[in-house]
Protein backbone atom coordinates (compact mmCIF):
# COMPACT_ATOMS: atom_id res chain seq x y z
CA UNK A 1 0.00 0.00 0.00
CA UNK A 2 3.15 2.28 0.87
CA UNK A 3 4.29 1.96 -2.84
CA UNK A 4 0.80 2.47 -4.27
CA UNK A 5 1.05 5.71 -3.15
CA UNK A 6 4.19 6.89 -2.74
CA UNK A 7 5.07 9.87 -4.79
CA UNK A 8 8.01 10.50 -7.17
CA UNK A 9 9.73 13.72 -6.66
CA UNK A 10 9.90 16.53 -8.98
CA UNK A 11 13.44 16.67 -8.81
CA UNK A 12 13.29 12.72 -9.72
CA UNK A 13 10.67 13.37 -12.93
CA UNK A 14 12.98 16.32 -13.65
CA UNK A 15 16.47 14.30 -13.48
CA UNK A 16 14.99 11.61 -15.25
CA UNK A 17 13.88 13.52 -18.22
CA UNK A 18 17.78 14.80 -18.78
CA UNK A 19 19.19 11.31 -19.09
CA UNK A 20 21.48 10.61 -21.63
CA UNK A 21 19.65 8.53 -24.54
CA UNK A 22 16.40 9.29 -22.74
CA UNK A 23 16.21 12.96 -23.57
CA UNK A 24 13.99 15.24 -25.86
CA UNK A 25 15.15 17.79 -27.46
CA UNK A 26 14.05 21.46 -26.54
CA UNK A 27 12.95 23.20 -29.89
CA UNK A 28 9.21 24.28 -29.11
CA UNK A 29 8.42 28.25 -28.19
CA UNK A 30 4.70 29.95 -27.20
CA UNK A 31 3.51 30.03 -30.72
CA UNK A 32 4.32 26.53 -31.36
CA UNK A 33 2.49 25.40 -28.23
CA UNK A 34 -0.62 27.17 -28.83
CA UNK A 35 -0.86 25.83 -32.25
CA UNK A 36 -1.11 22.79 -30.78
CA UNK A 37 -3.44 23.45 -28.61
CA UNK A 38 -5.42 24.74 -31.17
CA UNK A 39 -5.01 22.07 -33.69
CA UNK A 40 -6.41 19.75 -30.80
CA UNK A 41 -9.63 22.00 -30.11
CA UNK A 42 -10.69 23.46 -33.07
CA UNK A 43 -11.65 20.17 -35.95
CA UNK A 44 -14.85 19.84 -37.96
CA UNK A 45 -17.31 20.03 -34.40
CA UNK A 46 -16.83 24.10 -35.22
CA UNK A 47 -19.10 23.90 -38.11
CA UNK A 48 -21.25 21.03 -36.62
CA UNK A 49 -21.74 21.34 -32.91
CA UNK A 50 -22.75 25.06 -33.03
CA UNK A 51 -25.64 24.37 -34.94
CA UNK A 52 -26.81 21.37 -32.79
CA UNK A 53 -26.42 23.57 -29.03
CA UNK A 54 -28.09 26.37 -31.11
CA UNK A 55 -30.97 24.21 -32.50
CA UNK A 56 -32.01 21.62 -29.28
CA UNK A 57 -31.99 18.31 -30.03
CA UNK A 58 -34.14 15.45 -28.49
CA UNK A 59 -32.39 12.15 -27.58
CA UNK A 60 -34.03 8.74 -27.06
CA UNK A 61 -32.57 5.76 -25.10
CA UNK A 62 -33.32 2.00 -25.96
CA UNK A 63 -31.90 0.93 -22.84
CA UNK A 64 -31.30 1.76 -19.50
CA UNK A 65 -27.44 2.14 -19.71
CA UNK A 66 -27.84 4.97 -22.52
CA UNK A 67 -29.42 7.45 -19.54
CA UNK A 68 -27.71 9.89 -18.19
CA UNK A 69 -26.09 8.32 -14.34
CA UNK A 70 -27.39 11.85 -13.17
CA UNK A 71 -30.94 10.79 -13.98
CA UNK A 72 -30.77 7.81 -12.63
CA UNK A 73 -29.38 9.18 -9.26
CA UNK A 74 -32.48 11.56 -9.49
CA UNK A 75 -35.04 9.80 -10.80
CA UNK A 76 -34.09 6.23 -10.34
CA UNK A 77 -36.64 3.76 -11.78
CA UNK A 78 -38.91 6.76 -13.13
CA UNK A 79 -35.81 7.98 -15.44
CA UNK A 80 -37.16 9.00 -18.58
CA UNK A 81 -35.72 7.65 -21.81
CA UNK A 82 -36.16 9.93 -23.74
CA UNK A 83 -34.68 13.93 -23.05
CA UNK A 84 -35.32 17.17 -25.02
CA UNK A 85 -32.59 19.45 -24.98
CA UNK A 86 -34.04 23.13 -25.73
CA UNK A 87 -32.21 25.01 -28.14
CA UNK A 88 -30.10 27.94 -27.54
CA UNK A 89 -30.97 29.81 -30.43
CA UNK A 90 -28.34 32.80 -30.89
CA UNK A 91 -28.09 32.50 -26.99
CA UNK A 92 -25.09 29.60 -28.18
CA UNK A 93 -22.80 32.51 -28.05
CA UNK A 94 -23.21 32.88 -24.50
CA UNK A 95 -23.18 28.77 -24.24
CA UNK A 96 -19.77 28.79 -25.71
CA UNK A 97 -18.52 31.76 -23.30
CA UNK A 98 -19.66 29.55 -20.22
CA UNK A 99 -18.29 26.46 -21.30
CA UNK A 100 -15.15 28.74 -22.00
CA UNK A 101 -15.22 29.91 -18.16
CA UNK A 102 -15.97 26.20 -16.84
CA UNK A 103 -12.87 25.19 -19.10
CA UNK A 104 -10.68 27.76 -17.87
CA UNK A 105 -10.92 26.69 -14.20
CA UNK A 106 -9.24 23.34 -15.47
CA UNK A 107 -6.58 25.39 -17.90
CA UNK A 108 -5.38 27.47 -15.13
CA UNK A 109 -4.82 24.45 -13.09
CA UNK A 110 -3.26 22.61 -16.04
CA UNK A 111 -0.92 25.80 -16.36
CA UNK A 112 0.28 26.03 -12.66
CA UNK A 113 1.15 22.48 -12.93
CA UNK A 114 2.81 22.25 -15.85
CA UNK A 115 5.20 25.31 -14.99
CA UNK A 116 5.98 23.47 -11.89
CA UNK A 117 6.90 20.16 -13.46
CA UNK A 118 8.17 20.80 -16.65
CA UNK A 119 8.12 17.11 -18.05
CA UNK A 120 6.53 15.08 -20.40
CA UNK A 121 3.32 13.00 -19.67
CA UNK A 122 0.40 15.82 -18.64
CA UNK A 123 -1.99 14.33 -15.67
CA UNK A 124 0.21 11.44 -15.44
CA UNK A 125 3.29 12.76 -14.21
CA UNK A 126 1.74 15.90 -12.11
CA UNK A 127 -0.52 13.04 -10.73
CA UNK A 128 2.96 10.56 -10.19
CA UNK A 129 4.53 13.85 -8.12
CA UNK A 130 1.18 14.77 -6.11
CA UNK A 131 -0.89 11.69 -5.36
CA UNK A 132 1.01 8.46 -6.42
CA UNK A 133 2.37 6.04 -8.24
CA UNK A 134 -0.90 3.69 -8.36
CA UNK A 135 -3.33 6.96 -9.18
CA UNK A 136 -0.50 8.06 -11.99
CA UNK A 137 -0.92 5.21 -13.29
CA UNK A 138 -5.07 4.53 -13.73
CA UNK A 139 -4.72 8.41 -15.22
CA UNK A 140 -1.78 7.54 -17.38
CA UNK A 141 -3.94 4.54 -18.41
CA UNK A 142 -7.32 6.72 -19.38
CA UNK A 143 -4.90 9.28 -21.29
CA UNK A 144 -4.41 6.55 -23.37
CA UNK A 145 -8.24 6.06 -23.89
CA UNK A 146 -8.79 9.57 -24.68
CA UNK A 147 -6.54 9.78 -27.51
CA UNK A 148 -6.70 6.71 -29.02
CA UNK A 149 -10.22 6.73 -29.22
CA UNK A 150 -10.91 10.34 -30.09
CA UNK A 151 -8.48 9.91 -33.38
CA UNK A 152 -10.40 6.76 -33.61
CA UNK A 153 -13.75 8.66 -34.28
CA UNK A 154 -11.49 11.53 -36.21
CA UNK A 155 -10.23 8.83 -38.38
CA UNK A 156 -13.62 7.44 -39.52
CA UNK A 157 -14.79 11.57 -40.11
CA UNK A 158 -11.44 11.64 -42.00
CA UNK A 159 -12.13 8.86 -44.60
CA UNK A 160 -15.80 9.76 -45.37
CA UNK A 161 -15.35 13.56 -45.23
CA UNK A 162 -12.59 12.39 -47.92
CA UNK A 163 -14.20 10.20 -49.83
CA UNK A 164 -17.07 13.00 -50.19
CA UNK A 165 -14.52 15.83 -51.49
CA UNK A 166 -13.10 12.80 -54.18
CA UNK A 167 -16.71 12.28 -55.54
CA UNK A 168 -17.90 16.35 -55.61
CA UNK A 169 -14.25 17.16 -57.39
CA UNK A 170 -13.07 14.55 -59.16
CA UNK A 171 -16.10 12.34 -59.99
CA UNK A 172 -15.21 9.63 -58.79
CA UNK A 173 -14.35 7.96 -55.06
CA UNK A 174 -12.86 4.64 -53.74
CA UNK A 175 -15.08 1.74 -53.41
CA UNK A 176 -16.85 0.95 -50.60
CA UNK A 177 -14.69 -1.98 -49.83
CA UNK A 178 -11.89 -0.05 -48.76
CA UNK A 179 -13.06 3.32 -47.76
CA UNK A 180 -16.21 2.98 -44.94
CA UNK A 181 -15.72 0.58 -41.54
CA UNK A 182 -16.20 -3.38 -41.32
CA UNK A 183 -18.27 -3.39 -38.66
CA UNK A 184 -20.77 -0.76 -37.51
CA UNK A 185 -23.14 -1.15 -34.91
CA UNK A 186 -22.00 -4.48 -33.87
CA UNK A 187 -23.27 -5.33 -38.04
CA UNK A 188 -21.13 -6.38 -40.55
CA UNK A 189 -20.86 -4.24 -43.53
CA UNK A 190 -19.94 -5.62 -46.74
CA UNK A 191 -16.29 -3.29 -46.22
CA UNK A 192 -13.30 -4.86 -46.02
CA UNK A 193 -11.19 -2.32 -44.48
CA UNK A 194 -11.20 1.41 -44.18
CA UNK A 195 -8.17 2.11 -45.82
CA UNK A 196 -7.80 6.45 -45.84
CA UNK A 197 -8.76 5.92 -42.04
CA UNK A 198 -5.55 4.14 -41.66
CA UNK A 199 -3.46 5.47 -44.39
CA UNK A 200 -3.76 8.80 -43.28
CA UNK A 201 -2.80 7.89 -39.85
CA UNK A 202 0.22 5.79 -40.83
CA UNK A 203 1.14 9.46 -42.97
CA UNK A 204 0.70 11.42 -39.90
CA UNK A 205 2.56 9.13 -37.78
CA UNK A 206 5.32 9.18 -40.05
CA UNK A 207 5.58 12.29 -39.63
CA UNK A 208 5.90 12.70 -35.63
CA UNK A 209 8.55 10.01 -36.04
CA UNK A 210 11.22 12.14 -38.04
CA UNK A 211 11.00 15.37 -35.57
CA UNK A 212 8.75 17.68 -33.10
CA UNK A 213 10.05 20.63 -35.20
CA UNK A 214 9.18 19.23 -38.26
CA UNK A 215 5.92 17.84 -36.53
CA UNK A 216 4.95 21.40 -35.59
CA UNK A 217 6.09 23.29 -38.66
CA UNK A 218 3.10 20.83 -40.16
CA UNK A 219 1.06 21.58 -37.82
CA UNK A 220 1.54 25.66 -37.67
CA UNK A 221 0.64 25.45 -41.85
CA UNK A 222 -2.21 23.63 -40.57
CA UNK A 223 -3.46 25.99 -37.79
CA UNK A 224 -3.21 28.86 -40.13
CA UNK A 225 -5.10 27.55 -42.98
CA UNK A 226 -8.14 26.30 -40.58
CA UNK A 227 -8.06 29.56 -39.26
CA UNK A 228 -8.18 31.45 -42.78
CA UNK A 229 -11.53 29.41 -43.42
CA UNK A 230 -12.46 30.14 -40.33
CA UNK A 231 -12.07 34.06 -40.97
CA UNK A 232 -13.41 33.77 -44.61
CA UNK A 233 -16.90 32.45 -43.24
CA UNK A 234 -16.63 35.14 -40.59
CA UNK A 235 -16.35 37.82 -42.78
CA UNK A 236 -17.71 36.93 -45.99
CA UNK A 237 -20.50 35.04 -44.26
CA UNK A 238 -20.40 38.32 -41.91
CA UNK A 239 -22.33 39.95 -44.59
CA UNK A 240 -25.19 38.30 -45.00
CA UNK A 241 -25.98 38.50 -41.33
CA UNK A 242 -29.98 39.50 -40.23
CA UNK A 243 -29.80 40.83 -37.15
CA UNK A 244 -33.70 39.92 -36.81
CA UNK A 245 -32.68 36.15 -36.80
CA UNK A 246 -30.70 37.28 -33.26
CA UNK A 247 -34.47 38.14 -31.85
CA UNK A 248 -35.17 36.86 -29.46
CA UNK A 249 -32.05 36.09 -28.10
CA UNK A 250 -32.57 33.32 -25.65
CA UNK A 251 -35.70 31.64 -27.15
CA UNK A 252 -35.81 28.90 -24.20
CA UNK A 253 -33.99 31.28 -21.42
CA UNK A 254 -31.12 30.34 -19.47
CA UNK A 255 -32.07 26.64 -19.98
CA UNK A 256 -31.92 26.70 -23.23
CA UNK A 257 -27.78 28.11 -22.75
CA UNK A 258 -26.98 25.65 -20.29
CA UNK A 259 -28.20 22.71 -22.14
CA UNK A 260 -26.13 24.47 -24.96
CA UNK A 261 -23.23 24.62 -22.71
CA UNK A 262 -23.72 21.10 -21.96
CA UNK A 263 -23.12 19.92 -25.91
CA UNK A 264 -20.30 22.11 -26.92
CA UNK A 265 -18.22 21.61 -24.09
CA UNK A 266 -16.36 18.92 -25.39
CA UNK A 267 -15.44 20.94 -28.69
CA UNK A 268 -12.77 22.57 -26.28
CA UNK A 269 -11.43 19.26 -24.85
CA UNK A 270 -7.89 19.04 -25.95
CA UNK A 271 -6.03 22.30 -24.50
CA UNK A 272 -4.51 19.77 -22.40
CA UNK A 273 -2.42 18.36 -24.95
CA UNK A 274 -0.21 21.31 -24.75
CA UNK A 275 1.30 19.98 -21.48
CA UNK A 276 2.19 16.72 -22.99
CA UNK A 277 4.84 19.28 -25.17
CA UNK A 278 6.56 20.23 -21.41
CA UNK A 279 9.81 18.37 -22.26
CA UNK A 280 10.21 19.65 -25.44
CA UNK A 281 9.54 23.22 -24.57
CA UNK A 282 12.53 26.10 -24.86
CA UNK A 283 11.00 27.71 -21.76
CA UNK A 284 8.02 25.75 -20.02
CA UNK A 285 7.73 28.17 -17.04
CA UNK A 286 7.21 30.95 -19.40
CA UNK A 287 5.90 29.10 -22.65
CA UNK A 288 3.48 26.19 -21.81
CA UNK A 289 1.16 28.96 -19.48
CA UNK A 290 1.08 31.11 -22.38
CA UNK A 291 0.39 28.01 -24.78
CA UNK A 292 -2.26 26.74 -22.51
CA UNK A 293 -4.31 29.90 -21.75
CA UNK A 294 -3.60 31.61 -24.94
CA UNK A 295 -5.27 28.03 -26.42
CA UNK A 296 -8.29 28.87 -24.64
CA UNK A 297 -8.90 32.39 -25.16
CA UNK A 298 -8.33 31.82 -29.08
CA UNK A 299 -10.68 28.76 -29.62
CA UNK A 300 -13.36 30.32 -27.15
CA UNK A 301 -12.84 33.79 -29.53
CA UNK A 302 -13.12 32.09 -32.67
CA UNK A 303 -16.57 29.85 -31.51
CA UNK A 304 -18.21 32.94 -30.32
CA UNK A 305 -17.87 34.52 -33.63
CA UNK A 306 -18.80 31.69 -35.63
CA UNK A 307 -21.64 31.27 -33.21
CA UNK A 308 -22.57 34.87 -33.87
CA UNK A 309 -22.48 34.46 -37.69
CA UNK A 310 -24.34 31.39 -38.12
CA UNK A 311 -27.39 32.46 -35.74
CA UNK A 312 -27.22 35.44 -38.08
CA UNK A 313 -27.45 33.85 -41.77
CA UNK A 314 -29.80 31.31 -40.92
CA UNK A 315 -32.90 30.75 -38.27
CA UNK A 316 -31.88 29.29 -35.17
CA UNK A 317 -34.35 26.18 -35.80
CA UNK A 318 -33.10 25.21 -39.07
CA UNK A 319 -29.52 24.26 -37.33
CA UNK A 320 -30.20 20.72 -36.62
CA UNK A 321 -28.73 19.33 -39.41
CA UNK A 322 -25.40 17.33 -40.22
CA UNK A 323 -23.61 20.53 -41.73
CA UNK A 324 -25.41 23.48 -40.51
CA UNK A 325 -22.66 25.84 -41.47
CA UNK A 326 -22.67 24.33 -45.24
CA UNK A 327 -26.63 23.97 -45.64
CA UNK A 328 -26.95 27.58 -44.32
CA UNK A 329 -23.90 29.06 -47.14
CA UNK A 330 -25.48 26.35 -49.62
CA UNK A 331 -29.09 28.27 -49.02
CA UNK A 332 -27.37 31.90 -49.72
CA UNK A 333 -25.77 30.88 -52.59
CA UNK A 334 -22.17 31.32 -51.03
CA UNK A 335 -20.76 27.96 -52.40
CA UNK A 336 -17.05 29.54 -52.52
CA UNK A 337 -17.32 30.09 -48.72
CA UNK A 338 -18.76 26.21 -48.85
CA UNK A 339 -15.76 24.84 -50.78
CA UNK A 340 -13.40 26.94 -47.52
CA UNK A 341 -15.66 25.88 -45.22
CA UNK A 342 -15.11 22.27 -46.43
CA UNK A 343 -11.67 23.25 -46.73
CA UNK A 344 -11.12 23.76 -43.03
CA UNK A 345 -13.03 20.89 -41.87
CA UNK A 346 -10.71 18.29 -43.59
CA UNK A 347 -7.65 20.08 -42.19
CA UNK A 348 -9.10 20.82 -38.85
CA UNK A 349 -9.05 16.84 -38.72
CA UNK A 350 -5.72 16.93 -39.59
CA UNK A 351 -4.62 18.81 -37.13
CA UNK A 352 -6.58 17.21 -34.55
CA UNK A 353 -5.18 13.57 -35.49
CA UNK A 354 -1.46 15.31 -35.19
CA UNK A 355 -1.59 16.67 -32.03
CA UNK A 356 -3.62 13.38 -30.44
CA UNK A 357 -1.23 10.91 -32.01
CA UNK A 358 1.90 13.36 -30.72
CA UNK A 359 0.41 13.34 -27.18
CA UNK A 360 -0.25 9.62 -26.90
CA UNK A 361 3.21 8.75 -27.84
CA UNK A 362 4.69 11.09 -25.33
CA UNK A 363 2.32 9.35 -22.23
CA UNK A 364 3.85 6.40 -23.68
CA UNK A 365 6.82 7.32 -23.27
CA UNK A 366 6.58 8.82 -20.16
CA UNK A 367 5.16 5.87 -18.56
CA UNK A 368 7.72 3.11 -19.97
CA UNK A 369 10.57 5.98 -18.43
CA UNK A 370 9.15 5.30 -15.65
CA UNK A 371 9.17 1.93 -15.84
CA UNK A 372 5.47 0.83 -16.08
CA UNK A 373 5.23 0.16 -19.46
CA UNK A 374 8.04 -2.41 -21.08
CA UNK A 375 11.37 0.03 -21.57
CA UNK A 376 10.78 -0.26 -25.27
CA UNK A 377 8.62 2.47 -25.41
CA UNK A 378 10.89 4.66 -24.50
CA UNK A 379 13.61 3.95 -27.10
CA UNK A 380 14.70 7.49 -28.93
CA UNK A 381 15.50 7.60 -32.50
CA UNK A 382 18.99 8.38 -32.76
CA UNK A 383 18.76 10.79 -35.51
CA UNK A 384 15.31 12.32 -35.47
CA UNK A 385 15.89 12.33 -31.47
CA UNK A 386 11.93 11.31 -30.81
CA UNK A 387 10.37 8.26 -29.51
CA UNK A 388 10.05 6.79 -32.66
CA UNK A 389 9.10 3.43 -30.87
CA UNK A 390 5.87 4.59 -29.12
CA UNK A 391 5.16 7.09 -31.74
CA UNK A 392 4.97 4.08 -34.40
CA UNK A 393 3.22 1.59 -31.53
CA UNK A 394 0.59 4.34 -31.07
CA UNK A 395 -0.15 4.80 -34.78
CA UNK A 396 -1.38 0.99 -35.33
CA UNK A 397 -2.83 0.96 -31.98
CA UNK A 398 -4.77 3.76 -33.64
CA UNK A 399 -4.48 2.80 -37.43
CA UNK A 400 -5.92 -0.76 -37.28
CA UNK A 401 -9.49 -0.42 -34.94
CA UNK A 402 -9.82 2.78 -37.33
CA UNK A 403 -9.89 0.53 -40.49
CA UNK A 404 -12.17 -2.43 -38.50
CA UNK A 405 -14.64 0.03 -36.43
CA UNK A 406 -16.82 2.81 -36.33
CA UNK A 407 -15.73 4.25 -33.34
CA UNK A 408 -18.29 6.90 -33.23
CA UNK A 409 -20.52 5.18 -30.97
CA UNK A 410 -17.25 5.16 -28.23
CA UNK A 411 -16.76 9.22 -28.23
CA UNK A 412 -17.70 9.81 -24.74
CA UNK A 413 -15.02 7.37 -23.45
CA UNK A 414 -12.87 9.95 -24.50
CA UNK A 415 -15.07 12.39 -22.59
CA UNK A 416 -15.18 10.71 -19.15
CA UNK A 417 -11.48 9.97 -19.33
CA UNK A 418 -10.15 13.47 -20.13
CA UNK A 419 -12.78 14.57 -17.36
CA UNK A 420 -10.76 12.37 -14.91
CA UNK A 421 -7.76 13.67 -15.78
CA UNK A 422 -8.81 17.46 -15.09
CA UNK A 423 -10.08 16.75 -11.70
CA UNK A 424 -6.76 14.55 -10.84
CA UNK A 425 -5.03 17.97 -12.02
CA UNK A 426 -7.00 20.46 -10.51
CA UNK A 427 -6.63 18.41 -7.05
CA UNK A 428 -3.12 18.07 -7.59
CA UNK A 429 -2.68 22.03 -7.57
CA UNK A 430 -3.87 21.99 -4.18
CA UNK A 431 -1.95 19.23 -3.15
CA UNK A 432 1.22 20.62 -3.79
CA UNK A 433 0.43 24.02 -2.53
CA UNK A 434 0.00 22.29 0.80
CA UNK A 435 3.06 20.03 0.62
CA UNK A 436 5.44 22.17 -1.12
CA UNK A 437 4.05 25.55 -0.43
CA UNK A 438 7.24 27.58 -1.35
CA UNK A 439 8.00 25.54 -4.74
CA UNK A 440 8.60 28.67 -7.21
CA UNK A 441 5.57 29.24 -9.58
CA UNK A 442 6.10 30.94 -12.19
CA UNK A 443 2.69 31.13 -13.17
CA UNK A 444 -0.26 30.66 -10.01
CA UNK A 445 -4.03 29.70 -9.96
CA UNK A 446 -5.55 32.82 -9.19
CA UNK A 447 -7.94 32.83 -5.95
CA UNK A 448 -6.47 30.25 -3.60
CA UNK A 449 -7.98 27.02 -3.42
CA UNK A 450 -11.74 28.24 -5.03
CA UNK A 451 -10.89 28.06 -8.71
CA UNK A 452 -9.01 24.65 -8.16
CA UNK A 453 -12.56 23.59 -6.34
CA UNK A 454 -14.76 24.94 -8.61
CA UNK A 455 -12.80 23.38 -11.66
CA UNK A 456 -13.45 20.25 -9.72
CA UNK A 457 -17.17 20.49 -9.26
CA UNK A 458 -17.50 21.80 -12.84
CA UNK A 459 -15.90 18.10 -13.81
CA UNK A 460 -17.81 15.99 -11.39
CA UNK A 461 -21.17 17.43 -12.71
CA UNK A 462 -20.03 17.28 -16.30
CA UNK A 463 -19.13 13.19 -15.69
CA UNK A 464 -22.50 12.70 -13.88
CA UNK A 465 -24.05 13.96 -17.37
CA UNK A 466 -22.50 11.04 -19.26
CA UNK A 467 -24.41 7.73 -19.50
CA UNK A 468 -24.55 4.81 -16.98
CA UNK A 469 -22.74 2.33 -20.34
CA UNK A 470 -19.73 5.01 -20.21
CA UNK A 471 -19.40 4.43 -16.89
CA UNK A 472 -19.64 0.90 -16.92
CA UNK A 473 -17.11 1.22 -20.12
CA UNK A 474 -14.65 3.26 -17.81
CA UNK A 475 -14.87 1.00 -14.74
CA UNK A 476 -14.29 -2.44 -17.20
CA UNK A 477 -11.03 -0.24 -18.77
CA UNK A 478 -9.73 1.03 -15.96
CA UNK A 479 -9.69 -2.80 -14.46
CA UNK A 480 -7.59 -4.11 -16.88
CA UNK A 481 -5.50 -1.11 -16.25
CA UNK A 482 -5.19 -2.08 -12.70
CA UNK A 483 -4.74 -5.56 -13.52
CA UNK A 484 -1.35 -4.93 -15.81
CA UNK A 485 -0.22 -2.55 -13.50
CA UNK A 486 0.11 -5.46 -10.78
CA UNK A 487 1.05 -7.76 -12.91
CA UNK A 488 3.66 -5.74 -14.59
CA UNK A 489 3.90 -1.86 -13.41
CA UNK A 490 4.25 -2.51 -10.05
CA UNK A 491 7.19 -4.92 -10.18
CA UNK A 492 9.07 -2.73 -12.92
CA UNK A 493 8.53 0.85 -11.45
CA UNK A 494 11.46 2.89 -11.37
CA UNK A 495 10.67 4.60 -7.99
CA UNK A 496 10.16 0.64 -6.27
CA UNK A 497 12.84 -0.68 -7.40
CA UNK A 498 15.02 2.51 -6.93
Amino acid sequence: MKQLFRTKSIEALVAASNVEGKRLDRTLGAWSLMALGIGAVIGSGIFILTGTAAAGEVRSFHSILHVPILDLIMNGANSSFTIGRPGAGPGVALSFLLTAIACGFAALCYAEMACCIPVAGSAYTYAYATMGEFIAWLIGWNLILEYAVSNMAVAVGFSAYFNDILESIFGWHLPKQLSEPMIVGGQFTGSWFNLPAFLILMLLTWVLTYGIKESARTNNIMVLVKLGAIAIFVIGAGRAVSTHHWHPFLPNGMSGVLTGAAIVFFTYIGFDSVSTAAEECKNPQRDLPIGIIGTLLVCSTLYIAVALVLTGIAPWQSLNSAAPVAEALKNLNMNTIREWVGVGAIVGMLSSLLVFQYGQARVWFAMSRDGLLPRFFSRIHPKHHTPHVSTWIAGFAVGIPSGVWDIGTFADLSNIGTLFAFTVVSAGVLVLRRTQPDRPRSFRVPFGPLFPLLSIASCLILMMALPLETWVRFFFWSAIGIAIYFAFGKKNSTLANS
